[in-house]
């Protein structure tokens, strides 16, 4: 069977999956639209959690990273999984014991106000907008490079099947379309690093083949790595780190607290009927993320050795990585170099005319590398390749069957949009529970709630679209500013709102307003966002990462801080929160009992 007929079949298949799934989860009620009736197993759940929590960003870019970066990348490794353990053990119980469907409606009542619930929904919805974006982008990629259609179609198709199963199905049809996209994404993701650790290591288990030696040599696989890497001027893969140790501290702590913040991961677990249930529930989903998480390393690794040996053949017969024999025939790409060179995220030209591609680091300090490569006749880099192809191509690169490439294809998608639609749930509860049920309709029906619900679903279908169609100039770091925006304002309000009775409205309001803003004034002083006709961007900050070296990505964390530090001093300057406030966030930490979740306002 031909490819294209493949990924067509694969995916065609897994999307009738879905939305069979939604026909029969189709929610009934306020309580099955919000929290799936609060009524699910751990075990589902924590793969539920596991899909809503990968999105395209750990599906197909972060093995790009851990490429690209080395022994650096491990940070996303940490401070992804490391948000979990927070998760776990400081809020998911403590939130499930509450009772209630929304993070905003958790800090509304827990700060008896409802001016803190719509500055929850006002944080809630810029990490969730900025996130999805990225997810909507996944989305119109992997269509246009899978599929044969352009971008926008596929944006197009995505929302259509999104709306299938988000719309009607609610938090239950999603729940369980999770479960579904998770057993599609880790399949996808395992298959065709098992095949390939066996084919360079002989290992079938790719976590112990990334410390395996080469087959028939003995050579491990990182240290074979590390040799060509360096002789073609990119930094040692196994030692190699992202910026100063004080950035990649704070770069960790922020995607920590960021993970422990986000509402679309935190809303998961009010789907669970108790509060050992939802420790169950973060302990299961760590065990399902873990499987593509320690697999991640192995399939950079083999990736990157993988390219190298496809473009200069010394990689595998050890002669000399500058020869200009080596290097790979231009007219001689193989097919997956064509296909790919059609989605403009692998590049190649040739500067030195000599018709084969020289793929090195031309940016290198090290004048050995470069009076090598200049003797050689190389003019520079010739071959650009982006990040995000990596996991995507890497069972072409190998020469895989034709099934795993169309099952790849399919795991991206599912990855992409089982994260979208958790974020678009989050959207969805937010407007119509937190803002029409909560503030502007306080008597409507139940529904009319879950019309209101299914109405503030679909038009956040249609604005997650246009986004995805038209990214605003931040787009390249959506993911990370959506993690800074949650470490930075909700995290620290749910953190006090549990553990620290005495803090009251005026301070977490203050805190989130203050945490929030001080986060995207640094980005967007990074992207060129402030701008001035006539003077051009304005310079507010002093230069790049000019705040101890921190780049923006990295900068929740420190958000964090100023949340914290203007929270508590506006509340000592404050009234204190009344004595009924104080009782109950004391029985709230206490593990035992739990309320039926019914989002009662």
């Amino acid at each position: 069977m031909e490819l294209q007929t493949t990924i067509y079949l694969i995916v065609g298949l897994s999307f009738s999956l879905y939305i069979g799934i939604a026909v029969w989860a189709r929610a009934g009620s306020t309580s099955e639209f919000y929290s799936a009736g609060g009524s699910v197993h751990p075990v589902l759940n924590g793969m539920a959690t596991g899909a809503d929590w990968m999105s395209a960003a750990s599906f197909i870019s972060m093995a790009g990273l851990i490429a690209n970066m080395g022994y650096g990348g491990g940070l996303f490794l940490m401070g992804w999984t490391g948000g979990y353990v927070l998760l776990a053990m400081l809020l998911a119980p403590y939130l499930r014991k509450f009772g209630k469907f929304t993070v905003p409606q958790f800090i509304g009542d827990r700060f008896y106000s409802k001016g803190a619930a719509v500055v929850a929904v006002l944080c809630l919805l810029t990490a969730s907008l900025t996130y999805i974006i990225g997810q909507m982008t996944g989305v119109g990629v992997a269509f246009a490079r899978f599929l044969g259609v352009s971008k926008e179609t596929g944006v197009y198709v995505g929302m259509g099947i999104v709306f299938l199963y988000a719309v009607f199905g609610g938090m239950k049809g999603i729940t369980y379309t999770q479960v579904a996209q998770y057993c599609v994404l880790i399949l996808a993701y395992t298959v065709p690093a098992i095949f390939i650790s066996m084919h360079l290591t002989g290992v079938a288990i790719p976590q112990l083949g990334l410390g395996s030696n080469m087959v028939g040599t003995d050579v491990s696989l990182l240290s074979k790595l590390d040799l060509v890497v360096t002789e073609l001027g990119f930094g040692k893969y196994t030692t190699t780190t992202a910026g100063s140790t004080l950035n990649m501290f704070v770069y960790t702590m922020s995607l920590m607290i960021g993970t422990a913040g986000l509402p679309h991961v935190i809303m998961r677990f009010f789907t669970v009927p108790t509060v050992k249930d939802a420790r169950a529930s973060a302990g299961w989903a760590l065990v399902f993320i873990a499987i593509l998480y320690t697999t991640a390393p192995a399939v950079a690794a083999m990736a990157k050795l993988n390219l190298h040996a496809t473009i200069n053949s010394a990689v595998n017969a050890g002669g000399d990585l500058y020869a200009p024999e080596a290097s790979l025939k231009a007219d001689a790409q193989p097919d997956w170099m064509k296909r790919w060179e059609k989605t403009g995220l692998l590049k190649f030209t040739d500067k030195n005319g000599d018709g084969r591609i020289q793929y090195y680091n031309d940016k290198t300090k090290n004048e050995a590398v470069k009076a090598k490569a200049e003797a050689a006749g190389w003019k520079g880099n010739e071959l650009a390749v982006n990040a995000d192809i990596i996991v995507l191509a890497n069972p072409e690169i190998a020469l895989l069957p034709n099934w795993v490439i169309g099952l790849v294809a399919a795991g991206g998608l599912a990855a992409a949009l089982s994260t979208a639609a958790g974020l678009l749930m989050a959207i969805s509860s937010a407007v119509s529970h937190d803002l029409v049920k909560g503030i502007f309709v306080p008597d409507i029906t139940e529904k009319g709630e879950l019309l209101a619900g299914r109405i503030a679903m679909a038009c956040s279908i249609v604005v997650a679209g246009y986004l995805g169609l038209n990214p605003p100039g931040f787009a390249a770091g959506t993911v990370a500013l959506a993690f800074g925006i949650a470490a930075s304002s909700l995290f620290p309000a749910i953190m006090m709102g549990i553990f620290s009775k005495k803090m009251n409205k005026e301070g977490a309001m203050a805190g989130m307003l203050a945490g929030l803003f001080i986060t995207l004034f640094y980005v967007f002083a990074h992207k060129g966002l402030f701008f001035i006709k006539g003077t051009g961007y304005l310079d507010l900050i002093g230069g790049p990462n000019s705040f101890f070296g921190i780049t923006p990505e990295a900068f929740g964390a420190v958000g964090a801080c100023v949340n914290f530090i203007v929270a508590f001093l506006v509340d000592k300057v404050t009234a204190e929160p009344p004595e009924h406030i104080q009782h109950m966030v004391e029985a709230v930490r206490i593990p035992r009992g739990s309320k039926i979740v019914n989002g009662a306002h």
